[in-house]
């Protein structure tokens, strides 16, 4: 994390166990505006828990999470959406027999945009909103399509413009390339941080492709047992001896610490 900038999220002491399995041990996270942070790890890292406690689905056992000076720790999911936290997940939550425009409308309206057929100046009007998201994301040559014909990379766009109808100030990105095609990946994801880059939203994202992660990330924090093990620029956490071991599997588990 860059020194002096402002510090939109603080995770601090964070602990969380199922039963015998430790999945969040003394996590200390600071993340600042508009700083872009790759979650890495083998799957039952901790990554998931750690997003599920900041968006309010599971509670600490202990430790605190503060967003933007305000303490979210025990609130409900809802409430910390209207604090500004939005999420898209790793298969996309959308409505298959309704168009893409149908889908952005259905998403401002869980936002507090209220839509009648009755009142045109206001239906104008998020009409609009949806149309510039469709715009930033290269979707409006979908706009009348249903979301059952799209492939795998669109839908994952119209997943995450949908989560930006709430203007959030942070967003978690849950495996954006999983289930994309290898020539889509770095496509989509171009299309991703040019839309995002408008925005001053730090963003969180969780990934299992290396080159995504050393691409986009301003800083990567790797977790392990629920434990972070590295948190640095992508350059260095990628290079840990530990990231190397336990995540992406480039240095053998009996190797010799250097």
């Amino acid at each position: 994390m860059s020194a002096g900038r402002e510090i939109l999220l603080r995770a601090s002491g964070i602990e969380k166990r199922f039963g015998a399995v430790v999945a969040a041990s003394g996590l200390d996270v600071g993340v600042a505006v508009g700083e872009r942070v790759s979650l890495i790890g083998s799957n039952g890292a901790g990554k998931t828990t750690f997003v599920n406690m900041i968006t309010g689905y599971l509670k600490p056992d202990a430790g605190s999470i503060v967003l933007g000076g305000r303490d979210i720790t025990r609130l409900a999911p809802r409430a910390i959406t209207r604090l500004g936290v939005a999420r898209s997940f790793q298969i996309p939550q959308l409505f298959t027999g309704m168009s893409v425009l149908e889908n952005m409308l259905v998403a401002l309206a869980c936002h507090g945009e209220r839509l009648s057929f009755w009142r045109t100046a206001r239906q104008a009007d998020a009409v609009a909103r949806a149309d510039a998201l469709l715009e930033r994301f290269n979707l409006a040559e979908h706009r009348q399509r249903r979301v059952a014909e799209l492939p795998g990379g669109v839908r994952k766009l119209l997943d995450i413009a949908m989560a930006l109808t709430g203007e959030p100030r942070l967003l978690l990105l849950d495996e954006p390339t999983s289930g994309v095609s290898a020539e889509e990946k770095f496509p989509m994801m171009e299309i991703v941080m040019r839309a995002l880059g408008q925005e001053r939203m730090a963003v969180l994202f969780v990934e299992h492709d290396m080159d995504i992660v050393e691409r986009y990330a301003d800083r990567v924090i790797a977790f392990y047992a629920g434990r972070i093990i590295a948190d640095a620029a992508p350059g260095v956490a990628l290079a840990a001896d530990d990231v190397r071991r336990y995540v992406t599997g480039t240095l053998r588990a009996d190797a010799p610490l250097s």
